[in-house]
């Protein structure tokens, strides 16, 4: 009779994946609350007392699943290496929730003559609705998995979540990066080194931990310093948030009645859910190569049910397996993180104590995670589908209202054409370990193009309030300049994603010196450049992160990357080393 290995179900290698599971859980529920709140105008403290506990509540249910599925698949195989399966919240339909569900029907409603309350409580039951349903669906889905992912292309399905990827998931939280850079860029360069990279960050800390406390502290002493002005959130009571019991009421049922006004949403939801779907399907698939065989079924059943549940307790984002299974295997993880994931979120959005985290931590030491997933979704979306595909993927990111900016409809379609065709070849021409830096050298340009069109509405007479003023002022500073920019910052993580921190400290170095004389980053609306002695009256939105802060963030970087190669060297990778990898992110 063989003998079975006992089930180490726990190891060190948990706290690494649980840091990496629960901070990016983490984040995107400070970033649904600040977005609604900023965006939408949606009442913040609403939010955190009936949408939070319903959401965490999803999360903890289809991770102990998950927890419990490792210690059955550890028994049937006689295997004590067995790691479970990571889930979490949806990071691309967390911002169509947000921008195409929540935001436009919580307007819509106020628009029509209710009040805040009225409204924030109607767009609730909307948002719940299309999360109940969007389980539905994926509970449908289970049964008939391999079928949906052999109807929808592969490039039709990834080229949109790619769009929402680049537009949403990575530029928007660059807006909050730069809102305070000194900080946001130090803590986007280690979690672009350590998650993007796979480079170990020094004494073993976990790469998404240690991006939070260094760029928290910094955060921290500029501000006694004076260097970085006070801001962050909008301000809440946390106290008033503990012990919520107001997102219980969803118990009554009463967000039934808002069938009829989800109904126009669904095409927007069902997507979503179809992609997670398909996430699934390659997640179960991604465990098996890495020896841990999960049935396809029941992985996309766990998160239909995690899903409905988190709706019918009045969450408002989906739940999905994470495709970091290998990832999360390669650190030591087994089934501890994702118990630990389910505790800690579970606490934090039951007890109330996550008002005070989304109080407390500061944007741009958070949302760095946020890049790396955009970031790792752009380059998945091409390694999985096939090259001759590439120009579907492409177009798929392009919005159709922006051909209005260009020349003349004569010439949009071979305009249209030489665009795809320089995009599929850019990743054509790339060794796939590369393609997060082409998807990251992307992102200037998109700033350039938002600019273009929020002249044209400010030319036309919109004066925006303060906080709007600071958000484009960030938009100005990362278009400035550029394809400069765009040369930079891929450049760095070329040097980063090849293990040559020496190499990506120069290019660092580099960009701190095209700061300074506003080859990239000019604070000035003419783009003007400058000499470092000589630069100027700056504009009010530029106090702390004008040309000197932002050439000390990109310096520190470089100093954090110079002594990170001493402390902890890395063998450089080569093109060679491609055909042997397997790439893998930590949220879909």
């Amino acid at each position: 009779m063989a003998r079975h290995a006992p089930y180490r179900w726990a190891s060190p290698g948990d706290l690494n994946a649980f840091f990496g599971l629960s901070i990016d859980n983490l984040a995107v529920l400070v970033l649904t609350v600040s977005l609604l709140a900023t965006v939408f105008g949606y009442p913040a403290q609403f939010a955190l007392s009936h949408l939070v506990p319903g959401t965490a509540v999803g999360v903890v249910v289809g991770d102990l699943i998950f927890t419990a599925m490792a210690f059955q698949l550890a028994r049937r195989t006689g295997r004590g290496d067995i790691t479970a399966m990571p889930l979490g919240l949806d990071t691309p339909s967390t911002f169509g929730m947000v921008f195409f569900v929540i935001g436009p029907a919580f307007a819509e409603a106020v628009a029509g003559g209710m009040d805040q309350e009225a409204a924030a409580r109607r767009a609730w039951h909307i948002g719940m609705c299309s999360i109940v349903a969007s389980g539905v669906f994926k509970l449908a889905c289970a049964f008939v998995a391999g079928p949906v992912r052999r109807l929808v292309p592969r490039a039709a399905l990834l080229g949109s979540l790619t769009a929402i990827a680049l537009a949403l998931i990575t530029f928007l939280p660059l807006l909050e990066i730069f809102a305070s850079p000194l900080a946001g860029l130090v803590a986007l360069g280690i979690i672009l080194a350590s998650l993007t990279a796979h480079v170990p960050f020094p004494f073993k800390i976990p790469g998404a931990l240690a991006a939070l406390v260094v760029g928290g502290l910094i955060q921290f002493l500029g501000q006694r310093a004076g260097w970085i002005p006070d801001g962050g959130h909008l301000a809440i009571d946390p106290a008033a948030a503990l012990w919520p019991t107001e997102w219980l009421a969803a118990f009554r049922c009463e967000w039934l009645e808002a069938w009829p006004h989800t109904v126009k949403y669904l095409p927007i939801v069902i997507p979503f859910a179809l992609a997670t779907v398909v996430g699934g399907i390659d997640c179960t698939e991604s465990a098996a190569a890495a020896g841990d065989e999960y049935d396809t079924g029941r992985v996309i059943g766990v998160e239909a049910i995690a899903t409905i549940v988190a709706g019918a307790c009045g969450g408002v984002i989906q739940t999905t397996p994470y495709i970091g299974h290998p990832a999360y295997k390669a650190m030591g993880g087994r089934a501890a993180y994702t118990l630990l994931t389910a505790a800690f979120i579970g606490l934090a959005g039951l007890t109330g104590t996550f008002a005070y985290l989304y109080q407390i931590l500061p944007g741009p030491a958070l949302v760095p995670i946020l890049v790396f997933v955009g970031l790792e979704i752009t380059s998945q979306s091409f390694h999985a589908t096939p090259q001759r595909h590439y120009p579907a993927v492409a177009l798929a990111c392009v919005p159709a209202h922006l051909y209005q900016i260009l020349p003349g409809p004569a010439l949009v379609p071979i305009l249209v054409f030489v665009g795809l065709e320089i995009t599929s070849q850019s990743f054509h021409a790339t060794p796939q370990r590369h393609y997060p830096a082409v998807a990251l050298a992307c992102v200037p340009a998109l700033a350039a193009l938002a600019k273009i069109e929020t002249d044209k509405v400010l030319a036309a007479g919109a004066r925006p309030d303060a906080l709007l003023s600071r958000e484009l002022f960030s938009l100005q500073i990362i278009s400035a300049g550029f394809i400069v920019t765009s040369v930079l910052w891929a450049g760095m993580l070329t040097a980063l994603l090849d293990r040559r921190l020496r190499r990506a400290a120069g290019w660092s170095l580099a960009a701190a010196a095209g700061t300074l004389c506003g080859v990239i980053h000019s604070p000035f609306k003419d783009g003007r450049l400058f000499l470092p002695w000589a630069i100027g009256e700056l504009p009010a939105e530029a106090a702390g992160r004008g040309p000197l802060q932002l050439a000390a963030a990109y310096a520190l970087l470089a100093a954090l990357y110079a002594g990170w190669a001493v402390v902890r060297p890395a063998a450089p990778l080569t093109d060679a080393d491609d055909a042997d990898a397997e790439r893998s992110y930590s949220s879909p």
